[in-house]
């Protein structure tokens, strides 16, 4: 059976995990702040037992802290690390060498600021024909209303906004799948 080709697929993704430090992450709203973070910790999981490579960045690592530990505590060992000064996570040295290795066409994407980095790196892999898909529960702003106008403005410019739950059972595909009860188990 065919496929939409927007769905995502494990063996054609990329989860990338943009700029959860721990100085930049106390400046966010603590509702959104623990709902990413929560949302995060069940897709770099799920991401682990499904060989879906991660890429991470830092911010300017030496300002705003390392990643928060609740997020370098569940990346896989084979993930990424990319130190940056630009927004878009596309400006990192070897970030874009990095993603292309993967071999891999579609990028899912969590972290802060929605409105400023992610909103950046996800036009930039549009632009460099990248399938974009944008998990909503899992960025945050500052400000709820930037973070609203970051997410509208990318989904009219072509990328996909999802929720967390949607990149699991995407990533799944059927119940059948060896890793369902675990990565389900992570719901509840």
């Amino acid at each position: 059976m065919a496929t939409h080709p927007n769905l995502l697929d494990a063996d054609n993704s990329v989860l990338l995990v943009v700029d959860i430090q721990q100085r930049l992450s106390a400046a966010m709203p603590v509702t959104d702040l623990q709902q990413m973070l929560m949302h995060g910790q069940r897709l770099l999981q799920a991401a682990g037992l499904l060989d879906v490579p991660v890429l991470l960045t830092e911010q300017y690592p030496q300002g705003l802290g390392p990643t928060q530990a609740e997020i370098s505590e569940r990346l896989p060992g084979s993930a990424s690390i990319f130190s940056k000064t630009g927004f878009s996570c596309c400006a990192a040295d070897g970030f874009q060498q990095a993603l292309a290795d993967t071999g891999r066409q579609q990028v899912v994407i969590i972290g802060q600021e929605a409105h400023v980095c992610v909103l950046q790196t996800a036009l930039e892999l549009l632009s460099a024909n990248y399938q974009v898909h944008v998990v909503a529960d899992a960025v945050c702003s500052r400000q709820v209303q930037h973070k609203d106008y970051a997410l509208q403005r990318v989904q009219q410019q072509g990328v996909t906004l999802s929720c967390h739950e949607s990149v699991l059972f995407e990533w799944l595909r059927d119940a059948r799948h060896s890793h369902f009860k675990t990565i389900s188990a992570l719901l509840r």
